[in-house]
């Protein structure tokens, strides 16, 4: 492995001070500047990778937040959590499919024993789902038109019962994700328009079907990629949701897309990716979970013995890239955003949580089955002690 020496360019911001096992870091004047501000580094321990205080940040806050939700699963009468930051804001859960609009889709879209289980079917479903990501526009279309099939579909009568919602004032798109309108490829007036033609045109050239023949989840990705007003970050999203259900069975941990979002907690967790491109640093993470909650004496309840995948870790990096907002201000990612716009709201609704059966983790939820450590009110926050 290159020294530290031999691998410092000529010109390059001067060496900071290295934490020892137990040394606090000597803290530096921020320069003041409108581009993001170079993260201090806090340790070599990956090196060549370098990291800031805020990859330790990282693995905290997936301890916490996994907690938070044994502790919302068990309902007893601890508090959920003493961390101010995480008690204001609204952040996802470690886990993506254990997210309250990945459980609907799972529980309330896929797998429904009184509708059609074909390849078509499924992923009719699923991407009409998932296209507007927003569980109160499933049900609408449910109350006004019964079984949602593609057997019955009418781009008519949907385009009707989406209008008169736009109409009045409803939202029927999620705020999650931007989504392209689609007006230039296929000519309609409204996005919902363009969206339920994107649809039909996916069908049409047999989308599913080629999804259940391909042999890797990149090239599932690279299949829905394929189509108009669909980017790298929307086709990942689109090919794990698909793989919740029967239509195809990859490993979570074959591939990895970050979105932007990862990308700006990328860049405040490593102040030198020491040659490692962004997938490759999320793998890193995935690998590297059970050794860095070690070192940092964390304790995480796993999803029921599932280790967390690329596609968490890839949204973990987006949750600490707005956490770090408040917690580590001084470290800016690449869009530069300091707020975090959503407050923490508590649902009234319970969700069963239930999942996709092929990871085999439903009989122990069945059983009650909740990790000790997530009992543990901790007392050290992502961000340090308060």
């Amino acid at each position: 492995m290159m020294s530290n020496s031999k691998r410092r360019k000529k010109g390059s911001r001067p060496k900071t001070n290295e934490t020892s096992n137990n040394a606090a870091p000597a803290q530096l004047p921020l320069p003041i500047t409108k581009q993001p501000a170079a993260p201090l580094v806090l340790s070599r321990h990956l090196a060549p990778a370098l990291v800031t205080e805020v990859y330790d940040t990282y693995w905290r806050f997936a301890a916490e937040r996994q907690q938070i939700f044994f502790r919302r699963v068990a309902e007893n009468n601890l508090p959920v959590t003493k961390d101010p930051i995480l008690s204001e804001y609204k952040f996802t859960n470690a886990y993506r499919a254990s997210d309250r609009v990945s459980q609907y889709l799972i529980r309330n879209v896929i797998y429904r024993p009184d509708l059609p289980a074909s390849a078509d079917e499924l992923f009719f479903r699923i991407i009409l789902f998932k296209l507007f990501n927003k569980i109160e526009t499933w049900q609408l279309l449910e109350k006004k038109l019964g079984a949602i099939t593609l057997s019955d579909y009418s781009y008519k009568h949907y385009d009707k019962i989406l209008m008169e919602a736009k109409s009045s004032k409803a939202r029927i798109y999620s705020a999650a994700y931007i989504m392209p309108p689609g007006g230039t490829k296929f000519g309609q007036k409204y996005k919902h328009q363009n969206h339920l033609k994107l649809l039909e045109l996916m069908i049409k050239n047999e989308l599913p079907a080629k999804l259940a023949d391909a042999g890797s989840m990149q090239q599932g990705f690279e299949l829905i990629r394929a189509y108009p007003t669909i980017g790298d970050f929307l086709a990942y999203q689109y090919i794990t949701d698909v793989n919740y259900s029967p239509l195809t069975d990859f490993s979570e941990m074959e591939f990895v897309v970050p979105g932007p979002g990862a990308r700006d907690g990328l860049r405040k967790c490593f102040a030198d990716t020491g040659g490692l491109s962004d997938p490759e640093l999320i793998r890193l993470m995935a690998d590297r979970q059970e050794k860095e909650f070690d070192r940092l004496e964390l304790s995480f309840p796993s999803l029921w013995g599932r280790r967390l995948q690329l596609i968490d870790c890839q949204n973990l990096f987006c949750e600490v890239d707005k956490y770090s907002r408040v917690a580590h201000p001084q470290i800016l990612g690449i869009t530069g955003r300091t707020r975090i716009k959503q407050k923490f709201s508590s649902s009234t609704q319970k969700i069963e949580f239930w999942y996709p059966p092929k990871w085999k983790i439903n009989s122990n939820i069945a059983s009650a089955s909740i990790p000790n450590e997530a009992y543990a009110i901790e007392t050290n926050y992502p961000g340090g002690s308060l």
